[in-house]
Formats: C-alpha cells, structure tokens, sequence
C-alpha cells in the first residue's frame, strides 16, 4: 500500500479526489486498475475482499460455504461501511457488494464511485481460469458462464449504473481513470 503524496499526485492542484471506489463485476479489474491508479495519485489501495479475509480470518470462498451467501453479504457490508479509511484511497470493492442493503448509497455519499463496464462474454473469458476461487462461478462453463453472467449483469447494473463515473472497461487506463475523475471533479 502506498500513502498519498502530493508530490507524486497527476491530479490537478486543488482538485480533491478524497475515496474512490472501484465498482463493477468480479473480473472487470477493479483490483489490477485500483493498484495502478493509486500508485498514479499517490493514494494508499484498498481491496475490500482481503480486509474481509484478513478481519474473518478466512477466504471469502470459505465464508461463502460455511455461512451462505446471506451472511456473507451482511459481513461484506459492515467491513465496508465500519472500516477507518484514509482521507485519500482507492478501494475495489466485491462485485456484488454495491447491490445489497444500502452500500451503493453509502459510498456516493462517502467518495465517487466508478463502474468498470465490461460485456459477459469477456468477463467470461477472462473469469474461466478463476472459477475455482469464485463462489458464484463454479458450476457454470463456456456458454451457461456467459448467460450466467448476463443474468447477474441484469440484476446488477441498476445498482452499477448509480455510479459518479461509468467507463468501458476495455482498455481502461489508470491515466483515462484520473482523466474522468479529474474532469468530474471540476464540476
């Protein structure tokens, strides 16, 4: 984790980012852009699934399977909304996460919100190899993963689509990230 420093910061003087939460479905790159972005600001990254991991002292995965879904969804949402942040940070979120009790809301109010938008088919292509890591996944391969996927993006994406910043997630950079919450930040 990196602390910020206004000396590293590309964000223009006077512009004020504060917490920045990365949204969208798991393997949209919440977690790979997080770490590059924060790097770019000079923002401390956050990774809401590892300080659950670290505060339950389990896997999400195993969590998942000793307790349902239910009480993870309700843990997911006391980690994000009780944790101490720094006054600057990026935080991937769980790709569900934004969808349950009222997170969504929680982090507009808290910092911006930024959907990495990608289709099913490639976030199917690239969540093949993890299916094994991803609860939801497990049971679905090649064309059932893509329709799988679709359908939770249906349900999803009313509660994605409240974001300060929706982006295509292709070819998405941490400096056309910095782009968009720059110039967001100015209005």
């Amino acid at each position: 984790m990196q602390n910020a420093s206004p000396e590293n910061s590309h964000i223009q003087a006077g512009t004020e980012l504060g917490l920045i939460f990365l949204i969208g479905f798991m393997g949209c790159g919440k977690t790979t852009l997080g770490r590059k972005l924060a790097s770019r600001l000079g923002y401390m990254f956050m990774d809401l699934d590892h300080i659950f991991e670290a505060q339950k002292g389990m896997t999400i995965a195993e969590y998942f399977a000793k307790y349902g879904e239910a009480a993870f969804r309700k843990m997911e949402s006391e980690v994000l909304q009780k944790h101490t942040y720094p006054e600057h940070a990026v935080i991937a979120t769980g790709g569900g996460l934004p969808c349950f009790y009222d997170n969504m809301e929680w982090m507009n109010a808290h910092g911006k919100t930024f959907y990495i938008k990608l289709s099913p088919k490639t976030l199917a292509d690239r969540l093949q190899s993890e299916k094994d890591e991803r609860p939801l996944l497990r049971e679905h391969q090649g064309e059932a993963l893509v329709q799988f996927i679709a359908g939770k993006l249906a349900e999803r994406e009313p509660f994605y689509n409240k974001a300060s910043i929706i982006a295509n997630g292709l070819s998405l950079t941490a400096e056309k990230v910095e782009g968009l919450l720059s110039f967001k930040a100015t209005f």
